[in-house]
């Protein structure tokens, strides 16, 4: 199933999609049984405002249990909004022939939304990740940003570019290359790749000793270097792209651990590259 990251603007767009409190008293699926089915599969009964003895419009309830779900349920969250989308899509609520149809500019905004986040929602309503090397420039710098805070927030396939097994922080690097120099050598090994990319950024790395008088902040990326050879060395790399990406042997703590280096570092190479290209 695809992990479809939970935002202010995500939330607010998926809501309208079960709106039909404007559609002139015509009543339009999914209706609340569905939504209330939906809620309790994802475990997350306690944000739902039904639940508490309000009475409350189904777009409303809807935005209530996803903003409940940010900051403490983001997974539940995923897995909710993932329901709500099938169920919708499973009424007719992408047909513009069923009585169901939820309304061009609600899809819109919720392409918009899914956009933003690195996800591409089709005609039909079916959600993808955006394949990242079909992408260029501007529009690549924006969908690596979308995995790097989705990584800083533990998303755990935010840290490989879903279906290719290519690690986040590579991608960043071979980008910030790219942009940079025009080119990237994709035969280059994980540290080679790494270090050409943050001497292309003018960041510290641990084989250039530090100089006296340098800066604090150098020692923190000499950090940031380390780290990311650390995370490196924990990915499983004998799969393809699908499933757990770490050894075995990690923890649930250590892998969380991990996705959010590889959040922070690809975010910090990123806002360097933005800051040089202005």
């Amino acid at each position: 199933m695809t992990t479809i990251p939970i935002t202010d603007t995500i939330a607010h767009a998926l809501a309208q999609l079960v709106d039909d409190s404007g559609n002139n008293g015509v009543y339009r699926e999914p209706s609340h049984a569905d939504i209330e089915f939906q809620v309790k599969t994802a475990g997350l009964s306690d944000h739902d405002p039904k639940q508490q003895g309000q009475t409350i419009g189904k777009a409303k309830r809807v935005r209530a249990v996803l903003y409940g779900a940010i900051e403490m349920h983001p997974e539940a969250g995923s897995r909710f909004a993932a329901g709500l989308l099938s169920k919708v899509r499973a009424c007719g609520g992408f047909r513009k022939t069923s009585a169901n149809y939820v309304g061009i500019e609600a899809i819109d905004n919720a392409k918009a939304a899914l956009d933003t986040e690195g996800f591409n929602l089709a005609e039909d309503g079916s959600i993808s990740p955006k394949v990242l090397t079909s992408l260029a420039g501007a529009e690549l710098t924006d969908a690596l940003w979308g995995y790097a805070i989705r990584a800083q927030k533990g998303a755990e396939d935010a840290a490989l570019i879903v279906g290719t097994g290519k690690d986040l922080i590579e991608a960043t690097s071979a980008h910030v290359l790219e942009s940079l120099r025009g080119s990237y050598p994709a035969g280059a090994n994980f540290q080679s790749l790494l270090g050409m990319a943050f001497i292309a950024l003018d960041l510290a790395v641990p084989e250039i000793p530090e100089q006296a008088g340098e800066k604090a902040i150098r020692a923190m990326e000499r950090g940031l270097f380390a780290a990311a050879l650390g995370v490196n060395r924990v990915r499983n790399k004998q799969g393809t792209g699908h499933g757990r990406p770490w050894v075995p042997t990690l923890s649930r703590e250590e892998a969380k651990a991990a996705i959010e280096v590889v959040g922070t570092v690809s975010a910090y190479m990123l806002a360097k590259l933005s800051k040089s290209q202005r």
